[in-house]
């Protein structure tokens, strides 16, 4: 059963469904890759190990149960109005070390293993203060001083963008297909909840047939495998992060059309 949704179903950005969505959709991109490259092109998929600890737990961390901190505001409130005695303790609580895994794309040439294509999916380690963006932005920026090409998908409405030049369009999602031989030119795909999710090609070395990802076709076959129909409750969930409120009329109203909304 395809998502009720034309494009990205914003349900799928939860904290607890997004990190199983970046793995599936990396792998699914795997497989249709690689049988049409070969043999002048290897497609490796590549896992991004790290340790870091936040300070935003109302983020979602994966495998990891946390308490929800209460706000700035209420331990101010909670200070002002009830002074507790010097010998009572405050529950407070402390950024906690986890592990972060990002699986992540590398095309290379055969022969010479020569990186000539780098595909990412954000993360939302990548898209907040801390070790994650910070190891991604050098990545990054060491892939964008190359030849190398590369292509970083952003399905995340939450947390700060990666830096463009000359982009006006507010969107909640992206594409960015940046060749090594164009630069500091790119083409940005830019979507919204209510749009499908576009196609583009795979930039690989000059005259060679670029095959064209579908990221529409990909994303149904693995909300179909892995039974998100099943799993998603559209009936009752709130969005999280949370949709404009545009946007969430919107949503509803597509939901309800679909049966799916009372």
């Amino acid at each position: 059963m395809p998502s009720p949704f034309p494009g990205m179903d914003p349900y799928l950005e939860h904290p607890e469904l997004w990190p199983a969505l970046h793995h599936l959709l990396i792998s699914e991109i795997f497989r249709f890759l690689s049988p049409q490259l070969r043999p002048k092109y290897l497609v490796s998929l590549e896992v991004r190990i790290y340790e870091t600890a936040d300070d935003d737990l109302s983020i979602g961390i994966p495998d990891v149960n946390v308490i929800q901190p209460r706000t700035t505001t209420e331990l101010i409130t909670s200070n002002v109005a009830v002074a507790a005695p010097p010998t009572q303790p405050l529950t407070v609580n402390i950024p906690m070390p986890y592990q972060v895994r990002e699986g992540y794309l590398e095309i290379r040439e055969r022969g010479n293993q020569e990186l000539i294509t780098l595909i990412e999916i954000l993360s939302p380690s990548n898209k907040r203060t801390g070790k994650g963006r910070q190891m991604y932005e050098e990545k990054r920026e060491e892939i964008l001083s190359s030849r190398t090409h590369l292509i970083e998908i952003d399905l995340l409405r939450r947390g700060q963008r990666m830096p463009v030049i000359g982009n006006d369009i507010e969107s909640h999602y992206s594409v960015l297909v940046c060749r090594g031989n164009r630069r500091p030119r790119a083409d940005l795909y830019a979507f919204n909840v209510q749009n499908p999710l576009p196609a583009f090609p795979l930039p690989l070395r000059s005259g060679d047939t670029e095959p064209v990802i579908n990221l529409q076709e990909l994303f149904t076959q693995i909300y179909d495998i892995a039974s998100y129909d099943l799993k998603i409750d559209y009936r009752n969930w709130e969005f999280i992060p949370a949709l404009s409120e545009a946007d969430t009329i919107w949503a509803n109203a597509w939901l309800r059309d679909r049966g799916l909304r009372d």
